[in-house]
């Protein structure tokens, strides 16, 4: 269930510099990987929806939106990011929020994070696949590793909620899909 809990974390005395621009947190929050998918980032997956950052010394505030209901991984991302704001200098205090305002599409992945998924054998959004219509067969999803269409869905299920399985009868092995 996504939350609007928030979690505050403080930096540690002594490394004040002035508060960061919200460019700044933005570069920080590019170099938070995803714990599930480790070769994108929190920013590349699209989870990040907003930044502020008031007051000298700064409060830091950083609104994310999970990638799927019920996402396990909801408290370590949290942890993640709040870590690595507050160690940004002239940063006193970091709130991490999930909103519920917000809904997370694969869409929101950006043109890198895509990269990096198809490279990590992950089929990123916009590789073939399509919600499953009524009247209509399912298109195959585009091998990541391969490169070939001649696929098929293994599982609806893979082993994140935000993932499926299929599988190439081109190269022979199974990968996983984002699920649209």
């Amino acid at each position: 269930m996504v939350t609007d809990a928030t979690t505050t974390a403080t930096a540690a005395p002594g490394s004040r510099r002035g508060p960061p621009s919200p460019s700044d947190v933005h570069a920080v929050l590019d170099t938070v990987p995803d714990p599930e998918m480790p070769p994108v980032t929190v920013a590349e997956l699209g989870m990040v929806v907003d930044v502020r950052v008031t007051g000298d010394p700064a409060c830091v505030e950083v609104d994310l939106v999970a990638t799927f209901s019920g996402c396990p991984a909801i408290a370590v991302i949290r942890e993640e990011v709040t870590r690595a704001v507050a160690a940004m200098p002239g940063v006193e205090r970091v709130d991490v929020r999930f909103v519920s305002t917000v809904v997370w599409e694969p869409d929101r992945i950006t043109l890198p994070g895509r990269r990096k998924l198809a490279e990590f054998g992950i089929a990123p959004p916009g590789s073939g696949q399509v919600l499953l219509q009524i009247g209509s067969p399912p298109r195959a999803v585009t091998c990541p590793l391969c490169g070939s269409n001649d696929t098929v869905a293994d599982s609806a299920f893979g082993p994140t909620p935000c993932r499926s399985s299929s599988y190439c009868n081109a190269c022979r092995n199974p990968f996983e899909v984002i699920k649209p």
